[in-house]
């Protein structure tokens, strides 16, 4: 009798699975041809496994996401030609100049740059996986306790002890599946600015041209007035976020809100598990991609993703009014606008890689919303004062004044003279919260204290 225990077993069966035995044989994966699976998957689907397994310390390895990302992106990429870098360049210095009159924040420290579709990828990965690292945490976290408690009851210790081991696999998956992401983004995306988080480094602008020129088919619009356009609404979005430095790391932070609150639904992996097929390994990445086995998000989780919608959605609602202020010479304004507008009502890059990411999927109509609201406080207020609530976060626009940006405009323009700001709900509640504890601490008179 073998005096093993099933914690040796299940130990021998992994290095059996994920690497070879003593002997160093390891599975033949010729052997699964007459098991209808096909040997050439099976292997590659082990390798990412095996890679997984034998990544060292607690955190994710990210090398799949840069290789995949740049697989994709390089595949198709034609580099950046001397035309497309002067006129581009061309159309940054305009665009420049015109942003003077639009907006008050400060010019950008260094000069936007033109970059091909394998150069955004490496130039914004750091960003994506400072933004996917919660997330994956949380999956691959909720994925092993899910596992665990699914497991029987002799096995959980030994589940338990794999835990840093589940993690690194659950992490991977999520690594790879977010190069996959990030390379077809890089197929699609126009400029640095284009996805609406703050994916390029601090103050850094850039526009890819491929992408660009592939924008532009169909349209009809001038080339140079298109370029002149986008030239605009990516310095704004540098510029904001280079004026703004808390605002990247509000933006971080509410992400990391939404992951903390992630689970995994065990019905929905338990029947996963009961239907996996080897020879199908496509239901189990679809699973991933898809949030299959995510259940329905919780409160909290809904509140983190509606202040990260109105926050995105007074991003590029700024944007889009600064770029469209500094580009109103250009003769067919209207037509890029309403072309940008239609291409984010389609599913542009931002809802792709936030959909991918977080679930959350932008409402055009809030966009819009907040545009008007800023397009109303700088008629108000003027372009210094509008500019001015990017200051502090506190002073940034509500929900609220996205729905009515009439109290808004009161106080700054009160502010603006010097004046009292007008009452509102929120003042008399505080004012009634510190009449009632003014009188709180005055329960006891002369004449003793008061009968309660």
């Amino acid at each position: 009798m073998s005096d093993d225990t099933p914690e040796d077993d299940f130990q021998e069966m992994l290095r059996r699975l994920l690497g070879g035995g003593a002997d160093g044989g390891g599975i033949d994966f010729e052997q699964l041809r007459g098991m209808g699976v096909d040997p050439a998957m099976m292997q590659q689907m082990m390798g990412a496994l095996q890679n997984a397994f034998a990544g060292a310390g607690d955190g994710i390895s990210w090398d799949a996401t840069r290789t995949g990302a740049l697989h994709i992106a390089n595949r198709s990429d034609r580099g950046v030609s001397a035309g497309q870098r002067a006129d581009l360049d061309q159309a940054f210095h305009l665009a420049d100049l015109w942003l003077g009159d639009a907006t008050a924040l400060a010019p950008l420290a260094e000069a936007p740059r033109v970059l091909t579709r394998g150069q955004w990828v490496e130039e914004t990965l750091p960003v994506w996986q400072e933004l996917a690292e919660p997330v994956a945490t949380s999956v691959a976290d909720a994925l092993t306790e899910a596992l665990r408690a699914q497991a029987p009851e002799e096995m959980r210790d030994v589940v338990q002890g794999a835990g840093r081991m589940l993690r690194q696999v659950g992490g991977s998956l999520f690594a790879a599946q977010l190069g996959q992401v990030v390379g077809k983004l890089s197929l699609e995306v126009v400029s640095g600015g284009d996805v609406g988080i703050p994916v390029m480094p601090a103050g850094a602008a850039a526009i890819l041209p491929q992408n660009f020129a592939d924008l532009g088919t169909g349209l009809e619009i001038p080339d140079d007035q298109l370029a002149l356009y986008f030239a605009a609404r990516e310095i704004a979005h540098a510029r904001l976020f280079r004026h703004a430095r808390w605002l990247r790391l509000h933006v971080m932070s509410q992400v990391t809100d939404y992951a903390r609150g992630l689970r995994v639904d065990t019905e929905a992996l338990d029947d996963l598990a009961t239907r996996f097929d080897p020879a199908n390994p496509e239901e189990l990445q679809d699973a991933l991609k898809n949030g299959a086995l995510l259940p329905q998000q919780t409160d909290e989780q809904k509140q983190a993703l509606a202040r990260l919608e109105n926050m995105l959605a007074l991003i590029e609602g700024w944007v889009d009014v600064v770029a469209a202020g500094a580009t109103a010479r250009v003769p067919q304004l209207d037509r890029i606008a309403e072309a940008t507008r239609r291409r984010r009502a389609t599913g542009g890059p931002a809802s792709d890689a936030l959909g991918a990411l977080v679930g959350l999927q932008l409402r055009p109509r809030r966009l819009r919303e907040a545009a008007a609201m800023w397009q109303a406080v700088g008629d108000a207020v003027g372009v210094a004062a509008r500019d001015s609530l990017w200051d502090y976060p506190d002073l940034v626009p509500t929900s609220e004044d996205i729905d009515d940006p009439s109290a808004l405009i009161a106080r700054l323009e009160a502010r603006a003279r010097g004046d009292e700001a007008p009452r509102d709900e929120m003042d008399d509640a505080l004012a009634q919260l510190l009449a009632e504890a003014e009188d709180g601490g005055d329960e006891e008179g002369p004449e003793g204290p008061r009968p309660v």
